[in-house]
Formats: C-alpha cells, sequence, structure tokens
C-alpha cells in the first residue's frame, strides 16, 4: 500500500479513473451488441440506427481514452461494410421476380 501523501492520492484517483473506464467500455461493447444483433436479424433500417448510435459511443470512447482511434477506425470499417452487404442484399432479395426476364 502506497504511503506518501502524493500515492495515496494516485491510488484514489485509478480507483475513479477505472470506474469511468469500465462504465464507457461497457457501453461500447453494448453498442456493439445490438448492432452485431440488428445485422444478424436482417432489419435494415434498424441496423441503420443501430449503426450510428454505435458509432457516436465508438467516438467517445476515443476522445475519452478508452479505446485507441485505429481501432475505432477498424470497427467502423467493419460494421459499415456490413450494413453495406446487408442494405444490398434486402432489395435484391425482396424482389426476385422482378428482375427476372422470359427467353423468347
Amino acid at each position: 500500500m502506497a504511503n506518501h501523501v502524493s500515492s495515496l492520492k494516485r491510488a484514489r484517483q485509478t480507483v475513479v479513473k477505472t470506474e469511468v473506464n469500465r462504465a464507457n467500455r461497457t457501453r461500447v461493447r453494448g453498442s456493439l451488441r445490438l448492432m452485431r444483433e440488428a445485422l444478424v436479424k436482417g432489419d435494415v433500417q434498424a441496423a441503420q440506427t443501430q449503426f450510428r448510435e454505435t458509432v457516436s459511443a465508438l467516438d467517445k470512447s476515443v476522445q475519452k481514452g478508452v479505446l485507441h482511434k485505429n481501432t475505432v477506425s477498424r470497427y467502423k470499417s467493419r460494421l459499415n461494410a456490413r450494413l453495406k452487404t446487408l442494405a444490398l442484399a434486402a432489395p435484391v432479395a425482396a424482389a426476385p421476380a422482378a428482375t427476372k426476364k422470359k427467353a423468347k
């Protein structure tokens, strides 16, 4: 255990900062989980809404020093790619008969 006044203060600060970081990390992980669930369900509208919320949570985590900016950039890129794939696949699956033409 710390004995100096300054080291006691640093120990107190560490406890507080650990709780703040844990709360921020939990919020980010929860948002990522909701985003993945929305993608699995296949609901494009819900996934787009959740994507905006997830990106916001990720960006805030960078500002607060919880995650590195390159890590967040990678997460956002991969989520956006999955969202684009879902958005492009949804209209094709909804109207497959309209795209087929009869051969004469």
